[in-house]
């Protein structure tokens, strides 16, 4: 989600819904901004702030100073602007629910594009090792099949690891973000690493 989604009332809105459901900070409500918008929308200070002023001048939210923190909370005034803009609340949530789903499928997408590479480089692998299993055996009789084979392996292992980690790195930022992650996209990811396993056994079952 951009910044744009939020046009200056729709945000000036949900700040008033955030802060009915209990006094904030500052920081806690671009936190929670962050959090309900799959982390694709993170607001900056300078734009929360002065709308926190302008809520607080028209008598809509009240500042209370705790230390060195200042402490936001919603007035009687500002739940009935809230209660009377109701319909405009749902359509910023509902929009909201939507660009978090999207992010949903975004990341099983991901995963399943990165599956799908993963088990065509191990296809490719398998089959150019099989022809230059075969070309070795033709031109100098047996050959080194024990080294050419711990060569694949290694090359396996390296292709291997760096989908793991790119998966899993993708994965931890996404909810690190605040994003949502589905257990269909991990059904999926089970799956695919299922399907992986079988084309990799099929393919060394192979006849030579």
């Amino acid at each position: 989600m951009s910044p744009a989604v939020f046009s200056h009332g729709d945000l000036r809105l949900y700040l008033l819904s955030l802060l009915s459901e209990a006094p904030q900070h500052g920081y806690g409500i671009i936190q929670a901004l962050t959090d309900r918008t799959g982390g694709t929308y993170t607001p900056s200070a300078g734009t929360i702030y002065p709308r926190l002023a302008k809520l607080e001048e028209e008598g809509l939210v009240t500042k209370t100073i705790d230390g060195r923190t200042a402490i936001y909370a919603i007035t009687d005034a500002g739940r009935a602007e809230l209660a009377s803009r109701s319909e405009d609340l749902e359509g910023i949530e509902n929009g909201l629910a939507d660009s978090v789903r999207l992010i949903a499928t975004e990341v099983r997408q991901s995963v399943q594009e990165a599956m799908r590479s993963l088990r065509a480089d191990l296809a490719t692998a398998a089959r150019e090792e099989r022809v230059s299993a075969k070309t070795r055996m033709r031109s100098d009789g047996m050959g080194d099949e024990r080294a050419t084979s711990r060569e694949q392996l290694q090359r396996a292992d390296a292709a291997i690891n760096a989908f793991r980690a790119q998966v899993r790195t993708d994965l931890r930022t996404h909810v690190a973000r605040g994003g949502v992650l589905e257990a269909s996209v991990v059904s999926d990811l089970e799956h695919a690493l299922d399907d992986a396993a079988h084309a990799v056994t099929r393919a060394l079952a192979a006849p030579r």
